[in-house]
């Protein structure tokens, strides 16, 4: 008998159909990966695992627990097999975490819901050895820490301590590395592989990623609108797709874009020697203040036309260098200028060179005000123009930018609540365009996406490149996106650039030994054709 056996799931929420006989088993020891866009159905299944869904939820078929039918089963029984016999761990730590308490009252608290006759302090002991399993170990990392004084890969080992601390025959995990760079996301399959072999449990993972669990799951689930389109075991299903959709994922996961060639090169912006600092708390009273230095010396040049990329792990500096060059944070020396002029003019933005660079963030949707209509989102950037455009023009403008990114012109009028993940992230990128800027700072524009739907945005970037001759920045910590997009790339380690060259030349030969880090705890798609039988 398997440890998690779904049979003909459907789900509906008042009207609307979710999932559509969704069929699966996880065994004890099997890890079992479901994949496919979003809006497939994949987290609606571990919900409904979970028997955590919303109100007006109807289902058929059944979810067996060993021998139990969680369909059947009270919230009172229910309450008592989640955290105790599945655990789940969410794609999001800081907001599985609660940022008042520390991290050992949240793993003590899991243990104490399911076991009220335990001390606090025994909780408390119990909770430190569950976090020396998850690599935090108590005299490195004290149980009073708080979530916000850990990185994002230590908050999610976290998640995952408290989702184990009670040793669920079953763990659930909803994308637990898409935020994650990736040493770091190499670090947590590692150790989600560890511990379902250590305690004998099954994993249940989700992912849109194909190359995440290519070589880490035992069995594959593909699934599209809610349906199981296809499944087996990980080896036979890459060796042998027989589903176009399952086809199409494997290709999209491995995308590749034809870039036009770069312009001769012409100097656009100048990063020479700059360093930026934080001053840290005192230890002590009447102890000097220490600081940390965040960018350290740090001197690059962007031709104009060249797409440069910048990788590194979370904390390396990137963000705060990001930062500088748009001006919103001021170098405490160095200097940074867009053709010849100071990014900072005294101790003020100097908005001169502000309109002459755009960002395009993580998150689409948290960019935007929900409240405004398409056609002022995306002429916000109208307000650093001395005389912004009115009337046909502005409207010329707006209609150019859609149609520009593939979308409408019709479009401009709705919401954003209205998109898609990918049609957001379109907007964005007409937003940076509109005033024709002649820098655009990518910040992990596509790592929140799809790997259909950012195969696509990547393609769209192509084509901007060879109507609009961009330049731009491209940060992120997807190697394979960076390598298929840059000319360039920069690979930076605890505020140094410690490697620079043309792309190819970096990931086929890299000299420092950190960039062979980086690049060998990148997740590869196997070749289909070298796959074991």
């Amino acid at each position: 008998m398997s440890l998690l056996d779904i049979t003909n799931l459907s789900l509906s929420i008042h009207d609307y159909s979710v999932l559509h006989d969704v069929t699966l088993t996880v065994d004890a020891g099997e890890i079992v990966a479901i994949t496919g866009e979003s809006g497939s159905g994949k987290s609606m299944t571990a919900l409904a695992a979970m028997q955590l869904l919303p109100k007006g939820s109807r289902t058929s078929g059944n979810i067996m627990l060993g021998e139990r039918d969680l369909t059947r089963l009270s919230e009172r029984a229910l309450c008592d097999i989640r955290g105790n016999e599945i655990g789940m761990v969410f794609q999001e730590p800081m907001t599985a975490l609660n940022p008042v308490q520390t991290i050992g009252q949240q793993v003590a608290e899991t243990i104490r819901v399911h076991h009220p006759e335990i001390t606090r302090a025994a909780a408390m002991a119990r909770a430190a050895e569950t976090l020396a399993r998850v690599g935090l170990p108590s005299e490195r990392f004290p149980l009073s820490r708080y979530p916000h004084e850990l990185s994002g890969g230590q908050r999610q080992r976290v998640v995952i301590a408290m989702a184990i601390a009670l040793q669920p025959r079953l763990l659930i995990a909803d994308e637990p590395t898409t935020a994650l760079d990736v040493t770091t996301q190499a670090q947590i399959l590692a150790l989600l592989k560890r511990l379902t072999q250590e305690d004998g449990m099954g994993l249940l993972m989700i992912t849109h990623d194909l190359a995440v669990v290519a070589d880490m799951a035992d069995r594959i689930v593909v699934m599209r609108q809610g349906k199981v389109v296809e499944q087996g075991a990980t080896h036979q299903l890459l060796r042998d797709m027989r589903h176009p959709y399952t086809k199409m994922l494997f290709a999209a996961s491995g995308h590749l874009v034809n870039l036009p060639p770069a312009p001769p090169p012409r100097p656009l912006l100048k990063v020479e020697n700059v360093s930026r600092a934080y001053r840290l708390p005192r230890s002590s009273l009447f102890g000097a203040p220490s600081s940390m230095t965040a960018v350290d010396d740090v001197s690059f040049t962007i031709q104009r036309g060249e797409r440069l990329g910048l990788v590194g792990e979370s904390g390396c500096g990137k963000s705060t260098l990001t930062r500088a060059l748009l001006g919103l944070e001021q170098v405490q020396s160095g200097a940074i200028t867009l053709d010849g002029e100071p990014v900072f003019s005294g101790d003020k933005p100097n908005l001169a060179v502000r309109r002459k660079m755009q960002v395009v963030f993580q998150d689409p949707f948290g960019s935007f005000n929900p409240r405004h209509r398409v056609e002022r989102l995306i002429t916000e950037s109208f307000h650093l123009l001395p005389t912004p455009p009115r009337g046909a023009e502005r409207q010329k403008m707006i209609d150019e930018a859609l149609i520009a990114v593939g979308l409408k012109p019709s479009d401009a009028r709705k919401y954003i609540h209205e998109f898609s993940g990918g049609q957001r992230q379109r907007i964005a990128i007409a937003r940076a365009l509109i005033i024709r800027p002649d820098l655009i700072l990518f910040d992990e524009a596509v790592s929140a996406l799809d790997v259909s739907v950012r195969a696509q945005i990547l393609d769209l970037l192509a084509e901007l490149c060879a109507a609009y001759d961009l330049t731009y920045l491209f940060i992120s910590h997807d190697l394979s996106v960076v390598r298929t997009v840059t000319d360039r790339v920069l690979v930076m380690k605890s505020g140094k650039i410690v490697e620079e060259g043309p792309t190819a030349q970096v990931f086929e030969n890299p000299q420092h030994p950190y960039t062979r880090k980086l690049i060998a705890a990148a997740p590869v798609l196997p070749d289909t054709s070298k796959v074991p039988v």
